[in-house]
């Protein structure tokens, strides 16, 4: 009977020589050692992307060769290597859910799956790479941030358990499942969550939820919705007129309804600086945008206020001074907030004859099909 060692257990609890003993963890993951590491969900097996190691971990977990394994980051822009692209919702869902307990899968094309084997080698890119798809984890975690920063190169981390039994939340568990197996134990206590990640897919359908783990479905929506806001002075003209053109041409970019925009996760409002709440769009306005298709006969005003501007993503002026106004109630808001027509204003139509609102309602337009045309969705 072949006997079987049980690996080191080392604790990491904020002593002083903590970093010399990850630095010692990420060297035997370095050269092809297989690391039980914790996170805040549950405890994983630190493995570089290189054939040898890569069966073994196929071995001990008990799964086909091949399997997808979830490529894991020490920081968050580290995803920008793997996947060079992604939409306005993803990205915001990568900054309110990351660090954290969310795995996004990102469903990538042909061509950007070609890029990455000229950067990355084909080994590393068949491993990481299944079905034009990618899993990535960024764990909010110290230990497990240092270590796989430490490493070099790609490392992926499914959990610490053989394919099939419950996912370990503290060291004793996985010594007690996986000590004979693996080559280090870093034990940093019970895990936060004690539960699995959330597992998204972020693809051409939009984000949507495979599996709900610490995050809900509804959290991951609320999360990654994405708020455009449009400002004039009374709420009652151009700022409605952009609105219902801008809803118009989202959704036939996205390829759905109007009435669908909020399930696809994208809002589009409309507020004015001089506070009127309550007053309908003027006719002319509700008629210039009715000869292009788009209904605004039930639109009522809206106040700019400091909250709605903190809770908008992105924040079309129609004049310089609505820009300013914006910045002055909120000015952390200057890098979301810009002119709707670059280096340009939409001059006022109010009191004007309906051609002014026409033309108006025109101008707008072109303006919004140059914005959403630049817009990554």
């Amino acid at each position: 009977m072949v006997a079987f060692m049980t690996a080191d257990v080392i604790r990491i609890d904020g002593r002083q020589g903590d970093l010399d003993r990850i630095e010692q963890a990420a060297k035997v993951v370095e050269e092809g050692g297989l690391v039980a590491f914790p996170t805040e969900t549950v405890y994983g097996i630190a493995c570089r992307v290189e054939p040898a190691s890569l069966a073994r971990l196929d071995e001990i977990k008990g799964r086909d060769a091949g399997k997808h394994y979830t490529l894991h980051i020490g920081q968050i822009d580290e995803y920008r290597k793997y996947v060079k692209r992604v939409g306005l919702r993803v990205e915001k869902l990568i900054r309110r859910a990351w660090p954290g307990p969310l795995t996004l899968v990102f469903e990538l094309d042909a061509e950007q799956i070609s890029q990455q084997k000229s950067l990355l080698g084909n080994d590393a890119t068949a491993t990481i790479y299944k079905d034009n798809s990618i899993g990535i984890r960024c764990p909010d975690h110290p230990v497990a941030s240092l270590l796989l920063r430490l490493v070099p190169g790609p490392v992926v981390a499914p959990s610490a358990n053989p394919a099939g039994a419950t996912p370990p939340t503290d060291a004793g568990q996985v010594v007690a499942e996986m000590g004979d197996r693996v080559d280090l134990i870093l034990d940093g206590g019970p895990c936060k969550y004690g539960k699995s990640s959330t597992v998204a897919v972020a693809g051409t359908r939009g984000i949507r939820v495979l599996r709900e783990g610490v995050y809900t479905a509804a959290e991951v929506k609320k999360m990654s919705a994405i708020t455009f806001l449009f400002v004039c002075t009374g709420n009652t003209c151009r700022s409605p007129m952009a609105e219902g053109l801008f809803r118009k041409y989202l959704a036939e970019k996205i390829g759905c309804g109007v009435d669908e925009l909020d399930r696809y996760g994208y809002k589009v409002l409309s507020a004015g600086t001089m506070n009127a709440v309550g007053v309908p769009a003027s006719i002319e306005a509700v008629t210039a945008c009715d000869m292009k298709g788009v209904d605004i006969a039930d639109h009522m005003s809206r106040a700019l206020t400091p909250s709605l501007i903190e809770a908008s993503d992105v924040i079309y002026c129609m004049t310089r001074a609505h820009y300013e106004h914006v910045i002055h109630l909120s000015p952390d808001a200057q890098p979301r907030c810009d002119l709707l027509a670059p280096g340009d204003e939409v001059p006022d139509p109010i009191g004007r004859p309906q051609e002014c609102f026409n033309r108006c309602a025109a101008y707008i337009e072109t303006a919004v099909k140059a914005r959403i045309s630049e817009l990554a969705l």
